[in-house]
């Protein structure tokens, strides 16, 4: 009797278990397992991995020229000055920064240089779309949307909450009348003259933005304006003073984006009286000319 008992009881738990197996096997393989979705590939990182070192990405040789009176200053005094001040930043892998400030008897000048090298978190955008929306957002701070490109200003109007976005707190101020002028060919040297052309393309005439450096009002330059052959897209903002400013200060940017970094250059003047104006075709001559360096040393 208790061997009878036995066997049914064994092969109830053998029917239990044998069971048991059959239904997570049904389960592995049946019609709730869903098949695999392709692999999405991310998209391409940007070419630049780290940024330049600011305080010794400009030349001493540039910053003589950039700063007037520094060469007459004394031997510790110079050194100083070229040293620069570094920007205080919490990763140097991102965003860096330097800038420069000598005294002539005639006018202070002051330079500052950033770098940011922008990263997409975003797996389905690239590093250099990212950079591109950045630099979008400061070129319509500055008054200079293309009005024939509505995406990309949409993009750069809406973010996308990375944290980037949090790090661009740059504001553009006034502006000029945006324009699709090219960059004056000079511009790429550092000299006080130009042989520019004006914007309709004809020579200088002697009004603003002609090739004429002697003519008219110093602190009529060219306006601000898109430039080519700088990176892969730049602009230049020219702030002169405000007009219910006494001071004659004088300031110019210029920004651009190379792959996934953007750089600005502030070149800024002002005179040691209030009578006297700045050279603004001067100063955005030299902007220019220190931001296409600063193009090479990133392709090097």
């Amino acid at each position: 009797m208790r061997h009878k008992a036995y066997v049914p009881g064994v092969a109830l738990l053998a029917a239990l278990v044998v069971g048991g197996c059959s239904a997570g096997g049904g389960d592995a393989n049946g019609a709730d397992s869903k098949p695999g979705t392709p692999a999405v590939s991310p998209a391409p990182p940007g070419r630049y991995a780290t940024l330049p070192s600011p305080c010794r990405a400009v030349p001493r040789t540039t910053l003589n020229d950039l700063l007037p009176g520094t060469a007459e200053l004394p031997q510790d005094q110079r050194e100083k000055v070229f040293r620069g001040s570094a920007a205080v930043t919490y990763d140097t892998d991102r965003k860096v920064g330097c800038s420069w400030k000598a005294d002539a008897p005639n006018a202070t000048r002051s330079l500052v240089i950033d770098f940011e090298r922008v990263v997409s978190y975003d797996p389905a955008v690239s590093d250099d779309d990212r950079a591109d929306t950045v630099y979008e957002k400061r070129k319509k701070a500055a008054g200079l949307s293309s009005p024939t490109a509505p995406a990309a200003d949409a993009a750069a109007t809406t973010g996308s909450g990375d944290k980037e976005e949090e790090e661009d707190k740059e504001k553009g101020e006034g502006g000029g009348k945006a324009t699709d002028t090219a960059s004056p060919s000079s511009s790429a040297t550092s000299g006080g003259g130009s042989d520019d052309a004006a914007s309709d393309g004809t020579p200088g005439s002697g009004t603003p933005g002609s090739g004429d450096p002697g003519s008219g009002d110093p602190e009529d330059a060219l306006p601000s304006r898109l430039l080519d052959n700088l990176g892969d897209a730049a602009f230049l903002q020219d702030l002169p003073k405000g007009a219910d400013s006494t001071a004659q200060n004088h300031t110019v940017s210029v920004v651009f984006r190379t792959s996934n970094v953007v750089v600005t250059v502030r070149y800024a003047e002002q005179p040691a009286l209030i009578t006297q104006r700045p050279d603004g075709r001067e100063l955005q001559e030299k902007a220019q000319a220190l931001a296409r360096k600063l193009a090479e040393k990133l392709s090097e």
